[in-house]
């Protein structure tokens, strides 16, 4: 019972929720498409995510339980398997999307991009966190764990994964910003950084990739090819209106929104529950954050702030690119919304995060219960000296 009410209840509560919440959205999102696109059951994909939910709920509690100290001793094995997954994709890896990013095992696929995320999150706040006494040094603190940051994002762009890659770059980014760097390698880091960007922009960017960005600003222009996507995104929000059309009663989902299930989920929320629907959604988003960076904050131990920094960026940066590119504030880059979207890898990830984050909370928890306690002793032992010592007066 001490390990049960150890756990912080927001950080469980919030994704249990979520994750309810989108396995219904899932279901609504995909009955029609199902068979009529995929010839499977109506209900084919809410069993799916109904299975990886109960795995991610075991892997949540596993992790929560775990004390996050003990995370350090899986970070060389951490990284020899980041490497070789996506390095094997190129060997054993299906295409999907035109990217070259799954392993198929079955009935099951799974996505080593994504456990790229957490990986990297690890690895990053261990070594950053034992380089503390001499971060202020830019060749020597800040810039070796960069170099296989590097190398995995370029087997990430390599598949391609444009969106992921993003996402990784700019974890990354938080945790190295958040490690105590100094402002002037900040910038020689961020100037490096746009200088490999427009390079490899002038190099990647294909007419297909291009088409996104013609498809995010000037869809009308297109309606009908790279504006379609993001068009019948703008129908179902505005249909929408506050309180929706009712659960199970949007249009868009029948065949007009591509991929209503995973990218666009959010589309068919703000259709059929409006705007109040997916006021919930972002709100239990950011508490998650929130309380993850508060866990961030009250962590006296290095390691466990930015292992809760990491998880926390990641959250909100993956939530901020899903919603950006649904509203046309961004391109579209097959992202999926946190805890909401179909997709077992995702969900897989993100119940090991809030698991793993859950497990700073706790050793947080017991660091202030510990603090109480030595304060109550020493106040204690103070009343009591002092009141020996009136004793002993006294007789005197």
């Amino acid at each position: 019972m001490k390990r049960w009410k150890s756990l912080d209840f927001t950080l469980m509560f919030a994704p249990l929720v979520l994750i309810g919440f989108g396995t219904v959205m899932i279901y609504s999102a995909s009955m029609v498409d199902a068979p009529v696109k995929f010839d499977v059951a109506p209900n084919h994909f809410l069993v799916k995510q109904l299975q990886w939910a109960a795995i991610g709920l075991v892997v949540f509690l596993v992790a929560a339980f775990i004390p996050y100290r003990q995370y350090r001793r899986f970070v060389k094995l951490t990284v020899l398997i980041m490497v070789l997954s996506l390095a094997g994709l190129f060997v054993f890896g299906e295409s999907r999307n035109n990217a070259n990013s799954w392993y198929v095992f079955g009935g099951f696929s799974i996505q080593p991009a994504e456990f790229v995320k957490i990986g990297l999150i690890l690895y990053l706040a261990s070594v950053y966190a034992k380089k503390q006494s001499y971060i202020d040094n830019f060749t020597r603190g800040v810039l070796p764990p960069l170099y296989l940051t590097a190398l995995l994002l370029g087997l990430i762009i390599m598949q391609p994964d444009i969106g992921t890659a993003a996402v990784v770059a700019m974890i990354a980014a938080s945790i190295v910003i958040s490690s105590g760097i100094r402002i002037k390698h900040m910038s020689i880091l961020v100037g490096g950084i746009l200088l490999v960007t427009v390079f490899a922009s002038q190099q990647m960017i294909t007419e297909e990739r291009a088409s996104r960005f013609t498809g995010a600003y000037q869809p009308f222009e297109t309606p009908a090819s790279d504006g379609y996507h993001l068009i019948q995104s703008y129908i179902a929000i505005g249909t929408g209106g506050w309180f929706g059309e009712g659960l199970g009663q949007g249009v868009q989902k029948l065949g007009y929104l591509p991929e209503p299930h995973t990218d666009f989920i959010m589309a068919v929320i703000a259709e059929e529950l409006g705007f109040i629907g997916v006021l919930i959604i972002i709100g239990l988003l950011s508490l998650i954050v929130l309380r993850g960076l508060y866990i961030a904050k009250k962590c006296g131990d290095p390691f466990g702030s930015l292992l809760a920094i990491g998880i926390s960026s990641m959250i909100a940066i993956q939530a901020f690119i899903n919603l950006g590119a649904m509203s046309g504030l961004l391109p579209i880059t097959g992202v999926p919304l946190p805890f909401v979207s179909y997709g077992g890898s995702a969900l897989l990830i993100f119940m090991l995060a809030a698991g793993m984050l859950n497990s700073v909370a706790r050793g947080v928890h017991h660091s202030e219960e510990k603090e109480v306690k030595e304060k109550t002793t020493a106040t204690s032992n103070n009343e009591s000296y002092t009141k020996n010592r009136g004793v002993k007066s006294w007789q005197n």
